[in-house]
Order: structure tokens, then sequence, then C-alpha cells
């Protein structure tokens, strides 16, 4: 049988360098197997004997529960990697068999010019290996960043789960996180417009937890029949393979065009939400409605949520597809190095916790993925708090191998009857056999739980166990196998599925209370700050203005229209098709066919839940402070140096990160002699990497004659973001041709003899963390 004796908090006490699974290179065979109750008995030896408890430096939990560790702690998960974290190479290079060599720069010729040999074995290896580096990519979200954490939860909450991690408050859960595109392959950038996934994996003391999100609460389909259909629409069209990382296109909008579920998220989508700030500003969403399950077996409906301490916070369209040319790596890099300063990225947990005998009390189906649960209806209940603060050490190994499955679950946590995670429970399994080479991914460093593994599992590609005695159960010849616990009351941290009685006959039709397409796509649309709404036209324009064929243009209108008529009716004008005319009867069909029972209005029908949802406009959602906002300081030789070191020191001392920048490298010599370090030389970087700037005194005539200052400026207004001009630095506005910007929102101009005082970098920080000033 498969043995894996779990973290070391199972374990007696051992050196760091013990092996921490069996199911590891130097795994023992001969190991006997543990009581079946083992994993629950912290103190108790898989022999019986009694040892004394793990040191919570070893097992990553804090000394007491509810006292917090220290950030830098390892915990369990990070100990766990140490056997397979390769060493420092040194001492002589070898083949994969342990053979030293002499030379890996010369293949083996005939002579100096002759032919190469075919017994070159190092030749041979070296290509062969070299040659199957590369696995196939995700099929979707490929593209993708990722992080070791830990989750603790606030409180306990077994009045309504089992599920260990939210057991006991203050007790660390090690975590992976993945942050992805959906759309484009590895190579694309990271700021296009798109759906982004935030998936977390638990390491939990009952077994691995995969909580597989996006960054949207909905999703384009209903039922996970149709999911080939939207990934074969959405990626780039068979003849040319264009385009790369990008959805306006004919396939994708004739597909929403004729799918009218899918109108929901594409107003997330095509609002700010489709092209974020960066992971650590962004939110995530469980989309499908879980079960949670607690001890004694009663189940209540849940809606997931993590929320950045951050604030939510989005780039504008042009700023992004500047960005993905200027630095594509945009988003993975900016989580890479906020880590390693240890501006650690932290998200808040929430629930919506539904009693199941509530199930039918909404206007909408708590089973249909394009629907949210408003938080007017159900408050989302905060339940604990996760801490992204270690980078992987590769990338492949680690971001590229982890595994996610949305049927990963743990006691306490189960399914609902959602057809599209029905679908998802059977499709993640099964593209991470070919994905990662077979049925042995599980034991891949990632994604091995700090749980123990005891089953019959055997063999098959990349199999690293040596597996002793019998493979199958029942047997009495092999010295026992893994026993199931079933019957009667079961243990602590074992798995059974929820019990509910469905009857029905087996059909191919959708419930009848799926069929209202457009309620929650209007709520969305009301709930809009007036920018976002212009913002959400704007993308519609560009999408669609990108399609060649004019009746998809048309049929996309006519489902806007169910919307709101204003917003299909500026989208017509734009993109060269008929306006669409009102529409008495708010319950009829779309252009599209749609079986719609609610039109545009339907959001005004009595019961039918809020008029508008404060908690779904980016307006609403920023955080206080500036931490971890990046400011840019444009300087020349004369600026005025006082200057400079008060935006470090006022701005940095609130968590702002702020770089010098001038037209070189090195330094510049400031009007009172002093030398100023710059960070970044201007042809090297851009205004779309930072979130504010600064324009200090002393920079005339050097900065306005400076065609990459002048677009720095320019491209930071346009966008936007906060600027301060001082001094001389209006000159650089004029010649921007800005005028006077004493009148532009987010501006803050100091033109007075006397130098800016503390409360003019107030001014700008409260500027700052407003983030962007659309209104300009």
């Amino acid at each position: 049988m498969t043995v894996n004796p779990g973290p070391p908090e199972y374990r007696p006490h051992t050196p760091p360098t013990a092996e921490p699974h069996g199911l590891g290179p130097a795994a023992g065979a001969g190991a006997p197997p543990a009581e079946p109750d083992a994993a629950d008995r912290p103190d108790v030896e898989t022999d019986g004997r009694a040892t004394e408890a793990p040191d919570p430096g070893e097992t990553g939990e804090p000394a007491e529960a509810g006292e917090p560790a220290e950030a830098g702690d390892r915990d369990a998960k990070d100990s766990a990697l140490d056997a397979f974290r390769a060493p420092d190479p040194a001492g002589a290079l070898t083949t994969d068999q342990g053979v030293r060599i002499d030379d890996t720069d010369n293949s083996l010729t005939v002579g100096d010019r002759g032919p190469t040999l075919l017994e070159d074995f190092q030749l041979r290896e070296k290509l062969t290996r070299f040659d199957h580096e590369r696995i196939p990519e995700r099929v979707v979200h490929a593209r993708g960043a990722g992080a070791y954490g830990f989750f603790e939860p606030y409180a306990s909450l077994a009045e309504f789960t089992c599920a260990d991690f939210l057991q006991e408050p203050g007790r660390r859960t090690p975590v992976f996180v993945r942050f992805s595109t959906v759309q484009g392959p590895r190579g694309s950038a990271d700021t296009v417009r798109d759906v982004r996934g935030f998936a977390t994996k638990f390491y939990t003391r009952h077994g691995n937890y995969d909580l597989v999100g996006n960054n949207i609460p909905v999703f384009f389909i209903q039922d996970a029949v149709k999911f080939p259909d939207f990934v074969h629409a959405v990626k780039p069209e068979p003849p040319n393979e264009i385009p790369t990382g990008a959805s306006a296109h004919d396939t994708f909008w004739d597909f929403c065009s004729l799918q009218p579920e899918s109108t929901h998220m594409l107003m997330w989508v095509m609002s700010d939400r489709g092209i974020p700030r960066s992971y650590r500003m962004m939110q995530g969403f469980g989309v499908h409605t879980f079960r949670l399950v607690n001890a004694d077996g009663r189940g209540t409906f849940v809606k997931f949520h993590w929320r950045p301490l951050l604030g939510v916070c989005s780039q504008v369209w042009d700023e992004a597809q500047i960005t993905a040319g200027r630095d594509p790596d945009f988003h993975r890099r900016d989580l890479w190095e906020a880590i390693e300063a240890g501006d650690f990225p932290e998200y808040e947990l929430g629930v919506q916790l539904i009693p199941e005998q509530d199930e039918f009390a909404y206007p909408f189906d708590l089973l249909d993925p394009t629907k949210l649960v408003p938080e007017e209806l159900v408050p989302v209940r905060p339940v604990g708090r996760m801490v992204l603060d270690r980078n992987p050490q590769n990338f492949f190994a680690e971001t590229e191998q982890v595994a996610f499955h949305t049927a990963n679950i743990v006691p306490g946590i189960d399914f609902t009857n959602d057809p599209l995670l029905q679908g998802r429970n059977f499709s993640y399994l099964d593209t991470q056999l070919i994905r990662l080479g077979g049925p042995n991914f599980p034991q891949l460093p990632v994604n091995r739980p700090l749980a123990e593994v005891r089953n019959n599992h055997r063999d098959g590609y990349g199999q690293q166990v040596v597996h002793p005695g019998i493979t199958y159960a029942p047997n009495s010849v092999g010295g026992g196998c893994p026993a199931a616990l079933g019957g009667g009351r079961l243990p602590e941290g074992v798995f059974e599925h929820y019990q509910e009685r469905i009857d029905g006959a087996a059909i191919r039709r959708r419930s009848p209370s799926f069929a209202d397409h457009y309620s929650q796509a209007a709520l969305f649309w009301r709930s809009m700050a007036d920018w976002e709404q212009r913002h959400i036209v704007e993308a519609f324009s560009f999408e669609l203005g990108k399609v060649e064929e004019p009746e998809v243009r048309r049929r996309m209108v006519g489902n806007l229209r169910q919307v709101d008529l204003g917003l299909a009716a500026e989208v017509a004008r734009r993109i060269g098709v008929p306006e669409p005319e009102a529409v008495p009867d708010a319950g009829a069909e779309s252009d599209a066919g749609a079986e719609s029972g609610a039109g545009a209005d339907a959001g005004s029908r009595p019961g039918a839940g809020p008029q508008v949802s404060p908690a779904l406009s980016l307006d609403n959602l920023r955080a206080s402070g500036i931490r971890t906002r990046k400011v840019a300081v444009l300087t020349a030789p004369g600026v005025d140096g006082d200057q400079v070191r008060a935006a470090r020191e006022r701005l940095g001392a609130q968590g702002a990160t702020v770089e010098v920048l001038a037209a070189q490298d090195g330094r510049v010599l400031a009007a009172d002699g002093a030398h100023v370090p710059v960070d970044r030389a201007l042809p090297t970087t851009a205004s779309v990497l930072y979130d504010a700037l600064v324009v200090p005194d002393g920079c005339a005539p050097t900065l306005p004659a400076d065609p990459d200052a002048v677009r720095f400026l320019t491209e930071s207004l346009r966008h936007g973001k906060p600027v301060a001009l001082l001094g001389s630095g209006v000159a650089l506005s004029r010649t921007a041709g800005f005028g006077d910007p004493g009148g532009l929102a987010g501006v803050t101009v100091h033109s007075g003899e006397e130098p800016p005082g503390p409360a003019l970098w107030e001014e700008f920080a409260d500027l700052i963390e407003h983030h962007r000033f659309p209104s300009r």
C-alpha cells in the first residue's frame, strides 16, 4: 500500500532534514501501516508509542492557538519541500546515471572537423532531456504566477462545518495560490482584458482542499457541456491562430451572441474588472454555490469571497495596452517583487451562508453559476485571512506543475448540483492526467498533501515509490491493508458525502429557473458609477468593433438591449449597426432567440432583489493607505533636492515605493550641489508602471525638452493618475498640452516660493489612495 507518514506534527520530533513523506525518494518501504485514526492523534506514533508534542517551529503552527506567528516562520509545507530541494551544485559534473564527465562543451567527433559519433552518450542524454523539458500547457489559465503563504481563521466555524482548517482561531494552514489569465497561452501578456484565475490549495491536516476561483463571481455558461464550445470560441481562430490573449474576434462574440446566458459575465469582463492593477488588488470568488457540512451532518449553502486588504484597483484600457508592451510580465513581476520586499499580499476570506431551507427564497437559482448572491440579500461574513509570504524557488516545479481540482475537497465541504461544477469535477482531473503525464501527479512536491496517504494505488508514469506487499483489499496474506472507516459515527477527519435524496427522470433539459439571463446583468450596470459605465461602453465598442460579421454585432446589441437601452444604443452608434428600439414587453425574447424570462426591467419586479448593489462598484472597494503604491519622481540637473528627499521620506513613510527617474542612470546634480541617486533611466521605464507622479521644481527647461519626460506626464494625466507639479514642474504640463493643470482632478500644484510643507504631501497621499481620477 502507499504510505505517506504525513507532516512533522503527526510524528515524533525529528530534525528538519528527516524525510517528511513516505512518498519521497528515501521512503522506507517496509514501514508498518498506521492505525486507521492515527492521523487524527498528533501525540501518538503510528506504532502506538507516545511521543512528545512537536515543536511549533517545526510545524509552522503558533505556540498557542490564536497567537500569531512571525510572518517569516517556516510552515509545515515549506519544511516538507526540503526533501525535494536540490542542493547547490558542487563537485564534478555527471550524467543522469552519476557518471562524472570531463567536457560538456564539445561533442565527440572524428577529428577536429569530422562527423559527430553516435556513441556520444553524453550528447544524446543532454539533447534528449532538453527535448522533453516542456509539458503541455494548461488549455485555459496557462499564463500564471504563484506564491506560498498561510491561512488562519478569525474564529471557529464549527457551527457550520467540520473542515479542520476552519475550526481553531489563529491556527495556520499552509497554502499555495496561483493567479492566472484564462484565454492566452503561457507567452501572452499579463494585462490583457480577461478573466483572472484565483486558485488556492490549502494543505490541511485532513488532506488538500482546492478553492478554484476567479476574480469575477459568475461565469459565461451554466452547463459544463458548453465548456468546450466556449473555450473553442474564445481561443485564437483556427485558420490563423489570431488573436493571442484577446477576445476581440468573431468566434467569441458569435458564441456569446447566441448564448445569452453569457451576458452577465460579459458585463463584468467589459468593466475595469477585466484589467486589474495587480493580483494583490484583485478580488477572488469561488463562483459556484458549495455546501458546508458540520459534525452533525447539517448542510449550509456557501459562497466564497476573497477580498484584498489593499483594496480593489484596476488599470484603464489604454494603460493596460501600453503596459503589455512595456512589461508583459507586469502582474507576475509585481507579485514577486512585493513578496521579496516583505510587502506580503493579504486577503480576507469571507462567506455568504444560506440555510438549506432558504434554497428557493431568492429570485434566482442558487445553482446557476451565471448568478451571484447580492450582498444586500446575504452579507459577506469575514472568517479568516490569507497572507502570501514566500515565492517559489522554481517556476516549473512549483507554479507550472501545481495541479488544482474542484473535486479536491475535505471533510466539512461538499458539492451542490450546479451543472457547471459537476462537469468541472470531471474535467480538471482528466486534464491533469495528460498535462502532467499520468495519475501520479499528486506525488509532485508542490501537490503532495501534508496529511498521510494510504491506499492501494500503484504503478503508472512517474511513480516515485517502491511499494511492498499486497495491492488489493480485502486480503489475508499481506500483513494488512488500509481500511475504510465506514459504518456508524465516523472519526474526525474522515470524509463522508452529504446525504441528499434526489428523484427524477434522466433528461437533457435546462431548469426553467436558469432562464433569466439579463436581470443581474442589468443590476450590475445600474450599480456602476458613471465612469465605470463609460468604460463598459468603450470596452464593448472596442471588442465588437473588431468583429467582421455585421450580424454578430447586431445580435450582441440585441442582447445588450435586454440589459439597458442606453447601453445598447450607444454601443450600436459606435460600431455602426442600427440602434435598437424600446422593447414594450420586458419578457420578450432577444434577437439571439433567448428564452429569457427577465428583460431590461426585471430588476424592478417585486421580489426581484435590490435595484442597485454598491458592493459591485469599484468606487466602493478602495482601501485606506498607499502601502506598496509606486510613485515616480521625474528629475533633471538643477532639481530641487529637498523636494525629492521630501517625496521619498513623506510618501515612503506611508509605505509607498518612491523611485527617482532621470534621462540617464547614475545620479543628477541638484540645485543645492548635492547629488540625487537615480533609480531608473527614463528610456527603460514608462508611466504605466507607476501609480503616481511627482515633478519637482528646478527641472525646467530640461524636462520639457525631453520627449520621454513629456510622454511620461502626458500618459499619467491621460490615465487619470495622481500628479504633483511643484514650481517649474508646471512647465512640463504646458509642454504636454494641458495648459494650467490646477483645475484637473487628481492634480496638486505648488507654485509658491515657500517649499511645500507636510500638508501638501498629505494631500498628495490622499490622491494616491484614491487611485484613479477617471473624470479627467
